[in-house]
């Protein structure tokens, strides 16, 4: 059963069985109670970077952690398409499943890192070590992904059917 997978879709699987579970449950945090939701230690970063550097007011500060929150469920989204696309064995072989992967990795990078940098800006070092893990994972699924490519399928030429007894050869028949 497990002979066709390649280790891109093992990686991708088990990546997605890490982020929608955990930044599900942050972005619903957020979206119940903006403010306490930014203020816990996934979020905490951007909630110091943007009332200390950038001194955002409080509804200002309201947008920005729905708008986070929105990426990360976009986040979630793409890896839970990513999750049933890789459990159709057709789509998985000819790795049909790439692309949803691919957007994931590439919003949840932006995410990771631009959390890790706001992290680092204001000293808080559980949420850059958070971060700069969640990134790493991310990088390394995004490197597997570009470096295995999908099993090349076998090209197959056909000979052109002969034509039938009861059919005349004409030039749009050749």
């Amino acid at each position: 059963m497990f002979g066709n997978w390649r280790i891109g879709s093992v990686n991708g699987a088990l990546l997605a069985a890490y982020f929608i579970p955990a930044w599900t449950l942050v972005a619903f945090n957020i979206i119940v109670a903006p403010v306490h939701g930014l203020y816990e230690r996934p979020s905490v970063a951007v909630a110091l970077f943007l009332s200390d550097h950038l001194e955002m007011a409080g509804m200002s500060t309201v947008r920005a952690a729905w708008l986070l929150a929105l990426g990360r469920l976009t986040v979630v989204a793409f890896f839970a398409i990513y999750l049933a696309l890789v459990c159709i064995p057709r789509t998985r072989k000819n790795g049909g499943s790439d692309e949803a992967l691919g957007i994931a990795l590439a919003i949840g990078n932006a995410i990771s890192f631009a959390s890790m940098v706001m992290a680092s800006k204001v000293g808080e070092m559980a949420a850059l070590r958070l971060h700069a893990t969640e990134l790493l994972l991310l990088l390394g699924a995004a490197i597997v992904m570009v470096i295995e490519k999908p099993a090349a399928v076998p090209k197959t030429v056909e000979a052109p059917a002969p034509l039938g007894l009861e059919q005349a050869e004409l030039l749009h028949n050749r």
